[in-house]
């Protein structure tokens, strides 16, 4: 499932393509992705302006002309690509159909965005803008990690007596939005946190550090354009690059690159969800 780097990586790719101009023909191929899609999709869509487009945790958020806001998330094998970008960004040519292009917007300055899922655990929906954030699946979520909502008072107060694994604490959207399971694992890491321990059990000190740690794997992670381990690419088609920089997530057996440490990166189940890290220097 991508996360904040990937949703973001992507929201940059389009924005150049979207962000300003006209959407002169929506095209939906069918009527559901994860759930069904909103009534008169199509139409509602056609002829509005992308005023702007956004990112709110793992969603993208594209704001219309015309009062509406469309919500759009990736799932696990989504991809939103570009083509025909008159800004020359991009591959050029269109490509022919393909099967899974479940949604296809053709902008008026010539490109056309193409969202393809295969596995079709995407989604898509319309809301008003107005009260965007009172959506269902938006009004649950915590601060963004990368904004001035989410700091150490409010990082402490969550965890305080709290009694799951810092992991989960991490990973619930509530806490803070956004995170998922590779750059979470990252982040315990250079903080020196066991995923194991009890949230409620870490030092005050300890939960401080780790919201300028996750800021910074967060930064690097969409400075390399995200990671691809399996279905992801960004919008021009590419890859992301950050995989080649973990320091735990998929190395069980390795050692650790922790200088001076000597231990060897372990691999365990949370949640139904592989956690990696080293036992010898995360505490």
């Amino acid at each position: 499932m991508p996360e904040l780097p990937e949703v973001e990586t992507v929201r940059r790719g389009l924005a150049p393509a979207m962000e300003g101009a006209v959407i002169a023909r929506a095209e939906v191929n069918r009527p559901d992705l994860r759930w069904p899609f909103p009534a008169r999709m199509a139409e509602r869509l056609t002829g509005q302006r992308v005023e702007r487009l956004r990112r709110r945790s793992k969603y993208i958020l594209a704001d219309l002309s015309g009062g509406e806001t469309l919500l759009i998330h990736l799932g696990m094998s989504g991809r939103m690509t570009v083509s025909g970008d008159p800004l020359g960004q991009f591959v050029h040519t269109h490509p022919a159909a393909q099967k899974h292009d479940h949604v296809v917007f053709h902008m008026d300055n010539g490109a056309r965005i193409t969202f393809n899922d295969p596995r079709r655990f995407g989604a898509m929906d319309l809301m008003p803008t107005a009260t965007a954030e009172d959506h269902k699946l938006l009004m649950v979520l915590g601060p963004e990690p990368l904004g001035n909502d989410f700091h150490e008072n409010h990082l402490i107060a969550a965890f305080k007596g709290k009694n799951t694994p810092a992991k989960s604490a991490l990973l619930d959207q509530g806490i803070v939005a956004g995170l998922g399971n590779i750059y979470v694992c990252e982040a315990l890491f250079r903080a020196g946190v066991s995923p194991r321990r009890k949230a409620g059990h870490i030092a005050a000190v300890r939960v401080a550090a780790l919201v300028p740690i996750i800021r910074q794997v967060l930064t690097e992670a969409i400075e390399a354009g995200g990671s691809s381990l399996k279905d992801f690419r960004q919008a021009d088609g590419e890859l992301g690059y950050f995989q080649h920089s973990f320091d735990v997530y998929g190395r069980e057996g390795e050692p650790c690159r922790r200088p001076g440490c000597g231990g060897t990166v372990q691999r365990i189940t949370q949640s139904g969800r592989s956690s990696f890290y080293c036992a010898q220097c995360q505490r």
